[in-house]
């Protein structure tokens, strides 16, 4: 597999993913400071509503054990006034145990004196959370201090009727000033759990939300480095791809360049030569001497016919895309035998052919490419000083691979030359074939995943191995 290939086929961790995860950390960071903040204003609400709370039970025990020692008309007004802030509040909150957020409950906070701009929050706290631990052991407390609550506003009617009546005696104010102390100390200690309690919930929370922004805020941290390891990443695989790239374009160039060069002067040089052979026939009378010329006609005919053939093999292998269906091999070596036979001297040699294995999976046009080139290729460079001359076929399966064997006891390839047989335009007799020949098999093995082998020695011939493998993943 070439590098860029590699390059094609690896695959970074999806960036998408990453962005999600920011995505959705931040919309639950934003969402859970959000609620945070909307809980910790509603705690401040209560705690300063248990502020207004204990500040009315606290005046209203004043204005009551005033009214118990001077009977003023005025002292139970106020007393009167003051009792209603923490009871509108235990109106809210048994309306909200009950029914939930209506008009009733917004009332009692109203008559306890809290702003209106708090009426949301604590209305969004008791009903959404009043399960959990911190708030309901506040809301039992708070129910505590509700019946300290009526057991004031019941001293207060006793009181108000023997005052009225004109029946309190100096020991009922003692015990109703005994009583009043004794409830205000108890609402004392229950005003301060109730502050204590969302305090603590507070504290909670403040933690809770601490350790909650941290990890989300690291979570962030994590996902924005790694996408920015994966982009740099792809930024420098990109670049590495695109060198290739370039590099694998500047030999394309190079090739072109080369090709457009050799394949205008290979086309020109048989027509040049064919002009001057034809003005020379033109003035020979000899009949035997115009045969010659006419042969060498022919010759260079079939040099520019083979040449074409070439060009076209060429831009075959190029351009068409790999298919990989069943080719039978005895067909394509028996197809290519019969058209290569008009080559001079080919009806001298004797071929032979073991085809033990035939049909295989793999591309039919590279395949005749392959197989035509070589063929042509033993017939072009036969040696005709040997008696006899023969190009043996084989294939055969070896090494989980499917193999084609051409040999020829042809004029061989000296050794200098075996590494420069498959690069472009390059031969050791021009006048035997384009340069193309062996350089157009070397890239149709490649496009089948293949490979081939040469071993030669000059004058004692060549063998040409083409791998093919067995299955062909596309």
């Amino acid at each position: 597999m070439s590098k860029s290939q590699f390059l094609k086929n690896f695959r970074l961790p999806n960036v998408f993913i990453l962005l999600i995860i920011v995505f959705i950390s931040c919309a639950l960071l934003i969402c859970i400071n959000f609620f945070t903040i909307k809980i910790l204003s509603a705690n401040r609400a209560y705690v300063n509503g248990e502020s207004h709370y204990s500040k009315g039970q606290k005046d209203a025990s004043r204005h009551l054990i005033t009214y118990l020692y001077t009977k003023e008309p005025n002292q139970w007004k106020l007393y009167t006034e003051e009792l209603k802030v923490p009871q509108g509040d235990g109106i809210a909150r048994k309306t909200l145990l009950a029914v939930g957020d209506n008009k009733v409950a917004r009332q009692g906070f109203t008559i306890g004196r809290n702003h209106k701009d708090d009426l949301d929050d604590l209305v969004w706290l008791f009903v959404n959370f009043k399960n959990i631990s911190f708030l309901a052991k506040a809301i039992h407390e708070w129910e505590e201090g509700d019946n300290l609550i009526h057991e004031l506003f019941v001293i207060g009617t006793q009181i108000d009727a023997k005052i009225k009546y004109d029946a309190l005696t100096a020991t009922d104010q003692q015990k109703f000033l005994s009583q009043i102390s004794n409830i205000s100390d108890k609402l004392t200690i229950n005003e301060r759990n109730f502050s204590n309690t969302l305090g603590e919930g507070t504290r909670k929370i403040k933690s809770l939300l601490i350790i909650t922004n941290i990890v989300f805020i690291l979570i962030i941290i994590l996902s924005v480095c790694t996408y920015y390891s994966i982009m740099v990443k792809r930024l420098l695989a990109s670049k590495k791809e695109i060198e290739i790239k370039n590099e694998d374009l500047l030999v394309v160039n190079r090739e072109l360049d080369r090709f457009v060069y050799s394949a205008s002067h290979d086309l020109r040089s048989p027509i040049t030569s064919l002009k001057g052979l034809i003005e020379i026939t033109q003035l020979e009378d000899d009949i035997d001497q115009i045969k010659d010329y006419l042969r060498l006609m022919h010759q260079s005919l079939a040099k520019q016919d083979q040449f074409i053939n070439d060009i076209i093999d060429y831009s075959k292998n190029k351009r068409k895309q790999v298919i990989i269906e069943p080719v039978s091999l005895r067909e394509l070596f028996e197809e290519a035998i019969s058209q290569l036979m008009h080559i001079e001297n080919a009806n001298r040699i004797t071929f032979t052919q073991e085809i033990l294995v035939d049909q295989i999976q793999s591309d039919g046009l590279r395949l005749k490419i392959i197989i035509s080139n070589l063929i042509s290729n033993a017939i072009k460079y036969a040696d005709n000083s040997k008696l006899e001359m023969f190009i043996s076929i084989k294939t055969y399966f070896s090494d989980g691979c499917n193999k084609i064997e051409v040999a020829d006891n042809g004029i061989g390839i000296n050794d200098e030359f075996k590494d420069s047989i498959f690069e472009m335009y390059f031969g050791t007799n021009k006048n035997k074939g384009s340069g193309l020949g062996l350089y157009i098999v070397k890239e149709a093995v490649e496009n089948i995943k293949g490979n081939i082998a040469v071993f030669s020695e000059s004058t004692i011939g060549s063998k040409f191995i083409v791998t093919i493998p067995n299955s062909h993943g596309i």
